[in-house]
């Protein structure tokens, strides 16, 4: 198993994968972990690792702060929808 997390393309892959069900099931969550394996498999092409628990540890951290600029830029952004105070009924 060391072998196969270790390649950058299994990264690619999972990457892939979870940007796919982001598409199928729109949560955002699954973006913010597409973002962070994409990232990994980056970091494991540039740089070689050997600890299995080391990687996991760096995905998960690599995914939290991808959920969190996720978070901060779509907070950001307007629907453009209206926001009724007023009534037209109200006399």
């Amino acid at each position: 198993m060391e072998q196969i997390i270790t390649t950058w393309w299994v990264w690619l892959c999972i990457s892939l994968v979870l940007a796919l069900v982001e598409l199928l099931i729109p949560a955002t969550i699954f973006l913010g972990f597409a973002l962070g394996a994409l990232a990994m498999a980056v970091l494991v092409a540039v740089m070689p690792v050997s600890s299995v628990a080391g990687l996991f540890v760096m995905f998960a951290m690599l995914s939290l702060i991808a959920w969190l600029v996720l978070r901060i830029a779509f907070r950001r952004q307007s629907s453009g929808a209206r926001v009724v105070t007023r009534d037209i009924n109200d006399g």
